[in-house]
């Protein structure tokens, strides 16, 4: 999902130099130059930084806004999954290099196509230092699938039939159709498990500053005061011996200003961050001697979503001429500072978890250079296509400069795209309540997947998925299809059959495959660089970068 990102404005004279960059087209540069550069390779993106060799009192961490619920199940965005990746953890775990490894289980069995059976570590322990039981994972998952506690997760338990321990360290989860993502869903927050009595009582508080949460991580939480910060404090009694902290404290701010973000890791006064966008101040953050700043593996991608059927983005092929006018290479090297790399696709190589030579030569089908003739062909088929409305957030510089790129390349055709702002505070509503895009066409969104499965940045086009926001169904039956599907080279050709549909029919129009963008001080590293830290206990491996650290 998208998360709040403050505005960096532009003096004109700088807006005036970067309109005239964006808008170069080939015939103006050498033949074969790109314009533009990038300075990510995708063959050479990171997974880990190098583990802190010294304990450390307080790592303090700035977050992009401040969490609005610490309770796993509501956690799908950054800031919320930042923290509670340290917390509270899943049955299976999301490694740095996107695998998916025995967490909280230790192993996973699977006696026929309708049943998995979780078998569980024995020598867990919560912060309170009470055990960890079968009783409190079968709760855990209960909740997520309780349809009245509207788990942001709860797609990945469409197909769960029953939840129930079966043993002292046993749950089995029975099935009513065959589900290929649902073991997988179990290394994300989807599957964590928080302790049923400490939750019961908590009720609606669970979560909040005011109720807590009890977990079984490398931190637990300390204080969380509103508006101001949130700090954690190493377990010391934490069951994996692998990942036992090297700080003391990690104490998170609340920095949502990108100028004052990046002031912030400049000065010291914050040791690191994760951004999920480029901000603006990236340049002086890769020249600062004493900031490291790495681009990591990621399952991020930045597109435009199709928000009405009814429009003129209803029609696919306004979709495809819209596409086939967007000049990607300039939003990745211009809007994104060449932190981006031009998507062809929605799901990115680092989404080829499994059948990877099979999905690496379906994705050469398809390219990213602009094709202005077939774009204005399509456009004759229309006729009159009325105004398009895209929704921006007004507090993000890449948002509003994205569009002023399509704005230009439409008005080449007579395309007529015009821009809403909406405030960073009702940005996420538009996810969640169609109310919040009525009078949009399409919207920008910096969507994450959970899982290195190419079939996770597919499914949600399904008939009444949650996120289906353009009521795109022309593959909802070969989703579900794909779904039911074990056999992993045989889900493969599902998926990628699904993929030639949707990228022909551009639901949702991919614009930037976007890293991880990882930045810490020389006063300590070891945070994990991938986009697994919005579920593996990234912090646990940060420490000092000197024997004596203040």
């Amino acid at each position: 999902m998208l998360s709040p990102h403050r505005r960096y404005r532009f003096r004109p004279r700088s807006l005036a130099c970067w309109l005239a960059t964006a808008m170069m087209i080939a015939g103006c540069s050498m033949p074969g130059a790109d314009p533009y550069g990038s300075a990510v390779d995708q063959n050479d993106l990171r997974t880990t930084t190098t583990p802190g060799t010294a304990d450390i009192d307080t790592v303090t961490w700035n977050l992009p806004y401040e969490p609005l619920s610490l309770d796993a199940m509501h956690s799908f965005n950054y800031a919320e999954n930042t923290v509670i990746a340290n917390m509270c953890e899943s049955l299976l775990r999301l490694t740095p290099s996107l695998e998916i490894r025995p967490g909280l289980a230790v192993r996973v069995d699977k006696p026929d196509d309708l049943t998995q059976i979780y078998t569980l570590r024995s020598d867990v322990t919560f912060w309170d230092g009470t055990s960890m039981t079968a009783q409190d994972v079968a709760y855990s998952l209960n909740r997520q699938l309780d349809p009245d506690n509207a788990s942001y997760f709860v797609g990945y338990y469409g197909h769960v039939k029953s939840i129930e321990a079966t043993g002292a360290h046993q749950v089995t989860v029975r099935f009513t159709q065959p589900d290929a993502l649902f073991e997988k869903a179990m290394a994300t927050a989807a599957g964590a498990v928080s302790q049923q009595a400490f939750t019961e009582r908590a009720g609606e508080g669970f979560g909040t500053p005011q109720g807590g949460v009890m977990c079984t991580g490398p931190f637990a939480l300390d204080t969380w005061t509103p508006g101001r910060d949130l700090r954690l404090t190493r377990n010391d009694a934490y069951w994996d011996a692998t990942l036992r902290p090297r700080a003391h404290h990690i104490d998170f701010s609340f920095i949502a200003d990108e100028s004052t973000a990046v002031n912030a890791l400049r000065s010291g006064e914050v040791d690191g961050q994760f951004f999920y966008l480029p901000p603006a101040g990236l340049i002086q953050l890769q020249k600062d001697s004493n900031l490291t700043l790495n681009f990591g593996k990621s399952l991020v991608y930045f597109a435009l979503a199709t928000a009405n059927a009814n429009g003129p983005l209803g029609d696919v092929r306004v979709r495809q001429a819209l596409s086939a006018l967007i000049d990607r290479k300039a939003i990745a090297g211009v809007v994104m500072q060449g932190a981006g790399l031009p998507a062809p696709t929605l799901a990115g190589p680092d989404y080829w978890g499994y059948e990877k030579d099979a999905f690496e030569a379906a994705a050469t089908r398809f390219g990213t250079d602009p094709d202005i003739e077939r774009a204005r062909g399509l456009l004759k088929q229309v006729g009159n296509v009325g105004p398009i409305t895209i929704g921006v957030q007004g507090s993000s510089a890449v948002h509003e400069q994205t569009a002023n790129v399509i704005q230009a390349a439409g008005r080449k055709l007579g395309l007529d795209i015009r821009t809403k702002v909406i405030p960073v505070e009702q940005f996420g509503n538009l996810y969640s309540d169609p109310t919040a895009r009525e009078g949009l066409d399409g919207f920008f969104t910096t969507w994450y997947g959970n899982l290195p499965d190419p079939l996770e940045a597919y499914s949600m086009f399904v008939h009444d998925g949650t996120n289906n926001f353009g009521a795109y169904n022309a593959v909802s039956d070969q989703v579900n299809e794909a779904i039911g599907t074990l056999d992993p080279a045989e889900r493969a050709q599902r998926v990628i059959a699904i993929q030639q549909k949707v990228t022909e029919d551009v639901p949702w129009t991919p614009l930037v495959y976007l890293p991880t963008i990882l930045v810490q001080n020389s006063r300590i590293s070891g945070a994990t660089a991938s986009i697994a830290y919005l579920y593996y206990p990234w912090a646990a491996t940060v420490g000092g970068t000197e024997e004596k650290t203040k």
